[in-house]
């Protein structure tokens, strides 16, 4: 099992390490959510992820709930059941250990903001510039 939580701890889960789907995700919702430019997404059965804790729901469409914890704010799980039934998305960098899941795909690149692509191409230091 895979653990992870909030900032703050306030909010704690587990998941198998066996997930349906890892993303990264550009929509404009998931962007404004965590104040990010992407959001990388891990799926699991929404019967296989335990919650401790209570996180705060928010309904950011017609179809879709966000959970985040009250205290400290970090994003924390998607549901939409019209586009993904039966599932949970959980973000990945909220897992103790994000590098044991690698996103496999990126979606809804339609919406990511154009200077992602130069992503790549800029300057690189281990921490802040001196």
């Amino acid at each position: 099992m895979l653990t992870g939580g909030c900032h703050c701890g306030d909010v704690r889960y587990r998941m198998p390490e066996d997930v349906i789907h890892c993303s990264f995700c550009y929509c404009v919702d998931c962007r404004r959510h965590a104040g990010a430019p992407v959001v990388a997404w891990a799926g699991v059965k929404a019967g296989e992820l335990v919650i401790e804790g209570t996180p705060n729901e928010y309904r950011s469409s017609a179809d879709t709930i966000r959970s985040f914890c009250g205290r400290c704010g970090t994003g924390l799980f998607y549901v939409n059941d019209v586009v993904l039934p039966g599932m949970i998305d959980v973000q990945i960098a909220t897992l103790d250990e994000p590098e044991t899941l690698a996103p496999a795909m990126h979606v809804q690149v339609a919406e990511r903001l154009s200077w992602m692509k130069a992503g790549r191409s800029l300057p690189e230091f281990d921490r802040y510039p001196g």
